[in-house]
């Protein structure tokens, strides 16, 4: 029987679900032609998945290790037994492990990692963090980039050739956003106005900044509440905050949500509180559904995006004073469930992004593999 000529592609995540960098490979593995490459996702910290997981004609490979830098020795293994010819890493601290094991991969091994976030030294990264990313960046065949601003960065920051760089799209699945935001009902109760926000409970996505803004924007807008979807380390302490504030009746924290997107009906606007960001996918997604937007400053590939584009109020500081001016500017004028076009997100389609990311893997592919498979 002769041999599959398609190419062999591994793309690696740390497990299904979770945040936005999750939810980019997942969207790859399944918007990826299983026609042209012979697709692999590989899931570090998770043992199991449903036979629901992925599509026909994708090959799940859970390693079931108990955190991501206990899973050199599986992603080894996994790596010499489907022998890919491109790997596509998709989060920081998996790509930091696939680049230090580089060296012992199948000859030929194409390696591409995505950068999902800011590595300048006012993101507040550990030193030795950031001579990881130095040190290991170089190693990558491409360094995939969400902005513009981000290739500059990287190339600035850890000197990472423009040649190995990449700037390619977030895919987001806007019919499906669409789709869901109005066939659900709305969650919320009272006369609002609603704002929610979406992210990891961690520092860098400041939901205190919007906590402390909260109160400020109650005083013009009494009925003001406010849900935060996500989960992490900081929820004690968010929860101990709002407590202090005297707000626990106003916010409500959802825990992780599969589908933000249910929260959508009946939101006023989406807040984007981050101290440091790439460009999340979570504003993308609301921006899919056409929610209006208020944001901090939080990188310049974000500044670039929403700078004087309808339905965006982008806070001119990082702080919580300027999140509540900005949050109140915009319910001054907004009308109830007001929705906006947001014609920036049509550069985010999974079939533009797709596409770009097919373009991406057949420009690395060895000229050898590439011709096998046209003949």
């Amino acid at each position: 029987m002769p041999s599959d000529p398609r190419p062999r592609v591994l793309l690696l995540i740390p497990h299904l679900g979770g945040g936005g960098a999750e939810q980019v490979t997942a969207l790859l593995a399944r918007g990826l032609s299983r026609e042209k490459y012979e697709l692999h996702l590989g899931v570090v910290t998770q043992a199991d998945a449903g036979p629901e997981a992925l599509p026909l004609g994708v090959t799940l490979h859970p390693l079931g290790a108990r955190r991501v830098r206990n899973g050199a020795l599986g992603l080894l293994r996994l790596i010499h037994r489907v022998k890919p010819d491109v790997i596509l890493s998709g989060m920081a601290h998996l790509n930091f492990l696939v680049l230090l094991l580089r060296p012992f991969f199948p000859p030929g091994t194409r390696t591409l990692v995505r950068q999902n976030g800011s590595i300048s030294a006012s993101a507040g990264l550990p030193r030795a963090t950031r001579l990881l990313y130095r040190l290991l960046y170089r190693r990558a065949d491409r360094v995939i980039c969400q902005t513009r601003a981000m290739a500059v960065e990287l190339a600035r920051e850890l000197g990472v050739a423009d040649e190995r760089l990449s700037v390619l799209p977030n895919p987001v699945n806007v019919e499906a956003i669409r789709a869901s935001a109005e066939e659900n009902p709305s969650l919320w109760s009272g006369p609002g106005p609603h704002l929610l926000a979406v992210g990891r409970l961690s520092r860098e996505k400041g939901f205190d900044l919007l906590l402390h803004a909260l109160p400020m924007v109650r005083e013009r807008f009494p009925h003001a509440d406010l849900v935060i979807a996500g989960a992490g380390s900081e929820e004690a302490a968010l929860k101990s905050q709002r407590r202090e504030l005297g707000i626990e009746a106003a916010v409500h924290f959802a825990g992780h949500v599969d589908c933000p997107a249910a929260y959508f009906p009946g939101a006023s606007l989406f807040v984007l509180s981050s101290r440091h960001e790439g460009l999340p996918n979570a504003l993308l997604e609301a921006a899919a559904g056409g929610l209006p937007i208020v944001a901090l400053p939080a990188s310049e590939g974000l500044v670039e995006l929403l700078r004087s584009q309808p339905g965006a109020w982008l806070a001119p500081e990082i702080s919580s004073t300027a999140l509540a001016a900005s949050l109140l500017k915009a319910l001054e004028v907004l009308r109830q469930g007001e929705r906006f076009a947001h014609a920036f997100i049509d550069e985010f389609r999974i079939e533009r992004a797709i596409q770009a990311y097919e373009g991406l893997i057949d420009a690395v592919l060895p000229s050898a593999k590439i011709l096998e498979r046209t003949l």
